[in-house]
């Protein structure tokens, strides 16, 4: 060991910090470190109409109105590219990577004329937690994932971290080498996957892909998914303001079904998991959010080195 390093390695003794001694042999873009650790994806379908439980891109229709998509979505199923958006903060300790995926439609199989059970627009998704350990890529420590107005807290396999404020509802389950997820038909919460068949034996598997892929149908077992950057000019977050497609910060305009519904990641909120954790904080302060959501972290940096929603 270098004098130089005997001295990190004194200091870091002395502080009970780790010491990463090898550099990551090259710096991972935000892109390529999204797709490293995007998810294999089970969207389940409903029978009744597969093609509305289809991923796609807010702008599938080629515009950003967005109180044109439940309309749309039946008009054209080539439009329906499988998609993700993704979004990544940094800390000294770690990246924080935030996936989030869209259906134009939040429906269910029968008549709902007074808007209490559907909405037009719906998004939901997921924060990994990722260790910056030397490597790349780093270390996948922890998943949140969002249902509707619920998060659940998910643990990698071999991952130090144990429930803090919220209780680990589970161990992520790995599938060619990626840590999975499900996404319900019709009112898409999404969870960990737990290795179970499909509800009814129908539903879409995503793989991350360079290209989005249209499902065959309703029970495809391997469509691509693309991946879309939340930061990206133009796109997302760059349109925070724009009123034809957010009806206010961090919802999309709707007006089928219940009005203005369906919410961007800097909108999600856990009904029940305390004051202290406002509404958009799992994709604004995700340092915070898994700080409080789960014990046993280790060295944890508070401080963002970067973070696009600030």
């Amino acid at each position: 060991m270098t004098p130089a390093r005997k001295v990190v390695s004194a200091l870091a003794a002395a502080l009970a910090l780790p010491v990463f001694l090898t550099a990551p042999a090259e710096a991972a873009s935000d892109a390529d470190l999204a797709f490293h650790w995007a998810p294999v994806h089970h969207q389940d379908t409903d029978s009744s109409d597969y093609d509305a439980d289809y991923l796609s891109t807010v702008d599938y229709d080629g515009e950003w109105n967005t109180l044109n998509n439940w309309e749309d979505q039946d008009d054209d199923v080539t439009r329906l590219t499988g998609a993700g958006y993704y979004s990544v903060v940094e800390t000294s300790t770690h990246w924080f990577v935030v996936y989030s995926f869209y259906h134009p439609r939040d429906w269910e199989d029968f008549p709902d004329p007074l808007g209490q059970f559907t909405h037009e627009n719906d998004m939901e998704g997921l924060l990994a937690t990722v260790r910056k350990d030397g490597s790349t890529y780093g270390r996948l420590e922890a998943v949140v994932t969002v249902a509707h107005s619920d998060f659940y807290s998910y643990v990698a396999p071999g991952s130090t971290f144990t429930s803090g404020r919220e209780s680990v509802d589970g161990t992520l389950v790995l599938q060619n080498g990626r840590f999975t997820t499900r996404q319900e038909a019709k009112g898409h919460g999404l969870f960990a996957w737990t290795g179970v068949e499909f509800p009814g034996g129908d539903g879409v598997v995503y793989q991350p892909a360079a290209t989005g892929e249209v499902p065959s149908g309703g029970n495809d077992r391997s469509v691509g998914y693309r991946l879309v950057d939340s930061f990206a000019p133009g796109g997302l977050w760059a349109r925070r303001a724009d009123s034809a497609t957010y009806a206010s910060f961090g919802t999309f305009r709707g007006d089928n079904g219940k009005k203005n519904a369906a919410n961007t990641a800097w909108g999600w909120d856990d009904q029940n998991d305390g004051s202290d954790l406002q509404r958009g904080l799992l994709a604004t302060d995700p340092a915070y959010l898994v700080s409080v959501y789960f014990g046993n972290r280790g060295a944890f940096s508070l401080a963002y080195t970067r973070n696009g929603y600030r």
